[in-house]
């Protein structure tokens, strides 16, 4: 008798297993992978200069506590870069998020601007360049459904120590405006979010991201976002990579 109840302890074990609710609050065949891109350098440029402190330096920094965070939530990720300073063309960037089939693509920027605060882009039209056009309508559909459920949770999270400054078009943008699409985007098979942090430019945001403990903040902010974001497709199957 004792056999036969330890034999059926352990079947129930094994069911409750079976449907353990993952990060976004359902049985998944998988984690979730999502890829971080640290912003700059690349093709376009070094990033913008604060007086303290560099936009390569602050993307990288805060990439490392996201990635710590997301790990801790069960989830998968990959950075875009190996070291702070290694130079990394855009379109490598997106094929990096492909190649891993991301369920979500996270790109870290800061901005160069007279205001302050944080925002956030996604792509809401087709762009091209280099002869490629895209992302797809579907990618499109995703990243507009994701990321604006992340901005909303990220900035909830932040609790008002960097100001909103909006979910916004990648047409918002300069690059975006040039090419209908920043080239993250074009050539993203997943959806993808832009975000910039801060104005680096403006001395109370340089002073906000330089601090680790600040940066913490951000992470777990932005970790909460992607959560978020994700169990807004939770009937879909992870890593959509959704075609035209």
């Amino acid at each position: 008798m004792n056999r036969t109840w330890r034999l059926i302890a352990l079947l129930v074990v094994v069911a409750a297993a079976s449907v353990l609710p993952s990060v976004s609050g359902r049985a998944d065949v998988r984690q979730y992978v999502i890829c971080i891109d640290p912003g700059h350098p690349s093709e376009v440029g070094s990033g913008t200069q604060g007086r303290h402190i560099t936009e390569i330096e602050a993307a990288w920094q805060v990439a490392q506590r996201l990635k710590t965070e997301l790990q801790a939530r069960g989830m998968r990720v990959v950075l875009t870069k190996k070291k702070e300073h290694e130079f990394v063309r855009n379109r490598r960037r997106a094929e990096i998020a492909n190649q891993n089939h991301a369920d979500y693509m996270v790109r870290l920027h800061c901005d160069s601007d007279a205001g302050t605060g944080i925002a956030s882009y996604a792509p809401d039209q087709q762009g091209s360049i280099d002869g490629v056009t895209g992302p797809s309508k579907g990618v499109i559909k995703a990243s507009r459904k994701m990321g604006a459920e992340f901005h909303r949770t990220m900035v909830k999270s932040l609790d008002g120590r960097l100001k909103d400054r909006g979910f916004l078009p990648d047409t918002s943008t300069a690059v975006g405006r040039k090419h209908h699409a920043l080239i993250g985007s074009i050539f993203s098979k997943s959806p993808v979010v832009l975000v910039e942090m801060c104005v680096l430019t403006n001395p109370k945001d340089e002073q906000f991201i330089r601090d680790p403990k600040n940066q913490t903040l951000l992470a777990k902010a932005m970790a909460d976002g992607v959560q978020a974001a994700l169990a807004t497709n939770q009937k879909a199957e992870p890593a959509p990579n959704v075609s035209p």
